[in-house]
C-alpha cells in the first residue's frame, strides 16, 4: 500500500494545496489531476522524496516512508520531465547505471528487446545527445520495462510519443498493473488503463 495523508506545500508566499490525501493499493492506477500551476509537478516531487515534506505523512508498506527511505527508493521509479539520462551514456549504458543504483544486475538480453519495442532498435549504442527528443523519452520509459519495482510516479509520460510509442506505453503500465503494481501519473490526454483506476484532482 502506498498513502499519503493530509499534504500540503508552499512555494515563497503562494500557497499551492494542503489536504492531499489517497491511498493506492496493489493492481491500481491513479490519474492526478489539475488546472496548469496548481502544483502537481510540487506533488509529484514531494511524494518521491526529491523536495522536502512540509507536512502530513507518506507511506509506504505501512510504514513512515521518512522511517525507511532506502527501502521506498528501491521500489520507487520516477520519470518527470527532466529524463534523468546521462547524455554521454547511450541508451543501454543508461538503463545499465539505473539499474546498479537500485542494486539489481541489468538483463542485457532483456534491455536490448525492450529498446527494439520501443523502436530503438539500431540506437541501442548511439549517445543519448544524438538522439531526438522522443528518442529520449523512449529511452527513459525503457527503465519501465527492465524495472522490478512495485510504484511508478509518472509525470506525463505520453508526451512527445507518437501513437505507436504510447500503446506499448499502455500495454507496459496495463503489464504491470496485473503484476500488483502500482501507477500514479499526470496526463493532459484521456487515460484509460486496466484494472482499479481512481482520479484525484488536485485545487488550491
Amino acid at each position: 500500500m502506498f498513502s499519503v495523508s493530509n499534504l500540503s506545500c508552499t512555494r515563497g508566499d503562494k500557497h499551492l494545496f494542503a489536504g492531499v490525501s489517497f491511498t493506492l493499493a496493489p493492481g491500481q492506477w491513479l490519474h492526478l489531476e489539475g488546472d496548469n500551476g496548481v502544483g502537481k509537478t510540487s506533488l509529484i516531487r514531494i511524494l518521491c522524496g526529491l523536495s522536502a515534506l512540509e507536512q502530513g505523512e507518506i507511506t509506504w508498506k505501512n510504514q513512515s516512508v521518512a522511517q525507511n527511505p532506502d527501502e521506498f527508493r528501491q521500489e520507487l521509479v520516477y520519470l518527470g520531465h527532466q529524463l534523468a539520462l546521462k547524455e554521454d551514456l547511450t541508451p543501454l549504458e543508461n538503463l545499465s547505471v539505473n539499474a546498479a543504483m537500485v542494486g539489481q544486475l541489468l538483463n542485457l538480453s532483456v534491455a536490448m528487446a525492450v529498446l527494439a519495442k520501443l523502436g530503438l532498435r539500431g540506437r541501442e549504442h548511439l549517445p543519448v545527445r544524438v538522439l531526438s527528443q522522443g528518442q529520449k523519452r523512449r529511452a527513459a520509459l525503457a527503465r519501465l520495462m527492465s524495472s522490478t519495482a512495485k510504484l511508478w510516479i509518472l509525470d506525463e509520460p505520453f508526451v512527445a510519443l507518437d501513437l505507436a510509442a504510447q500503446q506499448v506505453l499502455t500495454g507496459v503500465l496495463n503489464a504491470h498493473l496485473h503484476n500488483q503494481g502500482m501507477v500514479l501519473l499526470t496526463s493532459h490526454q484521456a487515460v484509460a488503463l486496466e484494472g482499479v483506476g481512481l482520479s484525484y484532482r488536485l485545487t488550491s
